[in-house]
């Protein structure tokens, strides 16, 4: 859409006291209002249909903004859009002319190319677990419980060999039991679509549970993880 001025001719004027100015709603203090736009939605062949010219209707208007109001500058343009140009002609002028006020929905977003499966690496040597090629932002205390279950695939860990493992009897924070589900759920919401490789088995603890897609590298050396 684009915006056309239309040529008019030099209006006519007429004195007349001026009105008690009345407040505008919504100006804020310390503001004014120095004008105000007009759009008025009819196309070229409706106004034939009421039998007046865009051109003459324009004139008409803008002679009696000067008849009511001498001292008032107008402008008028007109606004273009091509043919077939769907939606109600004011809709079409607010949008052309670029109203402040209008409301147009966002255009939509375009949609994240989908994320590319390539499986948990668990990488016990260098101490990072890689989602879909992306190294997971665990804490160090959150490896070292998927260290722990992963060293003892195949069984299932109660919550207190858990405890035993990660912290010592001279730690200030050692947890409870109920605390060790704590700290599941956050290393569970870390692994986002592969949070079921640590598998609660209910009543006793947890369990490593190793699918297609998971792959561990282990360390050259022993690891420290006594047990």
């Amino acid at each position: 859409m684009s915006i056309a001025t239309i040529p008019t001719t030099a209006p006519t004027t007429q004195t007349q006291t001026p009105a008690e100015p009345r407040r505008v709603t919504g100006v804020p203090d310390g503001a004014e209002v120095r004008g105000f736009a007009l759009y008025v939605g009819i196309d070229q062949a409706k106004a034939a249909a009421a039998g007046v010219e865009i051109t003459e209707l324009v004139e008409r208007l803008k002679q009696l903004v000067h008849e009511l109001a001498p001292d008032a500058g107008t402008h008028a343009a007109a606004a273009i859009a091509p043919l077939g140009t769907g939606g109600r002609d004011i809709d079409v002028v607010r949008a052309a002319l670029r109203d402040p006020g209008l409301t147009t929905p966002r255009e939509a977003a375009p949609a994240p190319a989908p994320r590319r499966r390539t499986g948990v690496v668990v990488d016990i040597s260098r101490k990072r677990v890689i989602l879909d090629g992306e190294v997971a932002t665990l804490t160090y205390k959150e490896f070292e419980l998927l260290q722990a279950l992963v060293l003892r695939e195949g069984r299932t860990v109660p919550r207190a060999e858990i405890i035993d493992v990660l912290w010592s009897a001279d730690d200030e924070d050692v947890p409870n039991e109920r605390t060790i589900d704590v700290h599941v759920r956050r290393l569970r919401s870390k692994l986002g679509d592969y949070e079921d490789i640590v598998r609660t088995v209910r009543g006793v603890g947890y369990r490593f549970d190793r699918h297609a897609d998971v792959s561990i590298r282990q360390n050259a050396a022993p690891s420290p993880d006594i047990f």
